[in-house]
C-alpha cells in the first residue's frame, strides 16, 4: 500500500492516550495533537512512545498551547537523543542545544531558512529531528511549510528512479551560508565542516522507506559522470545539474505539503529524514522568535 493510501485508510481523526485528540491535516503529512503537554510527554514513557510513533506516521506534528520552559523544551527533545548546537546560529547559554532562531530588525539580510530544505544536510550525520517552539510571532505571516520526502520520491517516473539509485551528492554550508561571509571567514568554515557526501535516495532507518536526499544544501553530484549518463561533455555539467534542479524542486508540489500557520507556544515536531521545510518570510519588519532543539541524527544510507 502506498504511503498516501496508507494515510487516507488508516489515519482516521480519533481520541489516543486517555483524551489527547489526533487530527491529520493533509493526506500525505502532518498531524495536529491536542489536550497533551509537552512537559508530561518528557516524563512520562508511554506518552512519549505513543508521540514518537505519531511521529513515523505523520512526519511533522503540531501542537499549541504549549506554554512550557525551556528546560522542559530540551527535556522533551532529549528523550529522542542527544542534541547538537547550530555552526552558525547561537544556542541558549543556559540550555545547550536549544538553538535561538530570532528574526527582528537587527537580523541580517540573510535568507537561508526561506528554501526547501532538511536540516544541516551538510553535516556527516544530519540530525534525526528537531521540536521548535515559537516564541514570538507576527500577527500575519511567517507560516512553515513541510515536505513529504518518502511521497516525493514515490511518485517520481520510474525512469527516474532507476536513474538516480546509485548516484550520490555533495552538501555544503560554505555554498549557503558561507556564502555571505568574506572570503576568509567562508573558506574557515568550510575548513571546519567539510561538504558531506550523501546519497540521493537514502533509506529512512526505522520505517526502511526510500527517500528522495536532495534540497538546497546539495551542490552537485559526484559520481554522474559514467558511460550510462554521459555521451559528450554538455551532458556531464548541464546534464546533471538539469536533474539535479528537477530532483530539488520535487518539494515545491503542494500536494507533498503541509502548511502551518504559527501562534505563539505552538509547536512543531518534525522527522528531519524524510521531510524538508520552508520558513516563509514575508512579515518584514515584524519579529518572529523561534527556539529550535536539535535531535543527533545517523548517517544516511
Amino acid at each position: 500500500m502506498t504511503s498516501a493510501a496508507r494515510s487516507r485508510s488508516t489515519i482516521p481523526r480519533h481520541a489516543t492516550q486517555g483524551s489527547m485528540k489526533v487530527s491529520p491535516l493533509t493526506c500525505t503529512i502532518g498531524a495536529e495533537l491536542e489536550h497533551v503537554s509537552l512537559a508530561d510527554a518528557a516524563r512520562d514513557d508511554g506518552l512519549f512512545t505513543e508521540i514518537r510513533t505519531l511521529l513515523l506516521k505523520h512526519r511533522v506534528l503540531f501542537l499549541r498551547d504549549q506554554d512550557i520552559t525551556r528546560a522542559d523544551h530540551v527535556a522533551f527533545a532529549r528523550r529522542f537523543g542527544a542534541l547538537e548546537d547550530h555552526p552558525v546560529a547561537t544556542s541558549d547559554p543556559d540550555h545547550p542545544g536549544l538553538v535561538r532562531i530570532y528574526k527582528d530588525l537587527n537580523s541580517p539580510p540573510e535568507h537561508y531558512e526561506n528554501a526547501y530544505h532538511c536540516d544541516t544536510t551538510f553535516r556527516e550525520a544530519p540530525p534525526m529531528g528537531c521540536v521548535l517552539r515559537c516564541v514570538e510571532t507576527p500577527a500575519v505571516g511567517g507560516d512553515t511549510i513541510w515536505v513529504n520526502m518518502v511521497e516525493a520520491y514515490r511518485r517520481l517516473p520510474e525512469p527516474i528512479q532507476r536513474q538516480i539509485a546509485n548516484l550520490r551528492a555533495r552538501h555544503s554550508i560554505e555554498a549557503t551560508f558561507g556564502a555571505a561571509m568574506p572570503m576568509e571567514k567562508r573558506q574557515a568554515l568550510a575548513a571546519r565542516y567539510p561538504d558531506a557526501e550523501h546519497p540521493v535516495v537514502r533509506t529512512h532507518p526505522e520505517t526502511g522507506e526510500k527517500v528522495l536526499f536532495v534540497n538546497a544544501f546539495t551542490t552537485h553530484f559526484v559520481n554522474f559522470h559514467t558511460p550510462d549518463n554521459v555521451r559528450f561533455g554538455q551532458d556531464f555539467a548541464p546534464g546533471a545539474s538539469h536533474l539535479l534542479s528537477y530532483l530539488i524542486s520535487q518539494a515545491q508540489i503542494p500536494e507533498y505539503q503541509v502548511r502551518f500557520r504559527w501562534k505563539k507556544n505552538s509547536v512543531a515536531i518534525w522527522d528531519n529524514r524524510c521531510t524538508q521545510h520552508y520558513a516563509v518570510q514575508d512579515y518584514w519588519p515584524a519579529v518572529r522568535r523561534m527556539e529550535r532543539a536539535t535531535i543527533v541524527g545517523d548517517r544516511p544510507r
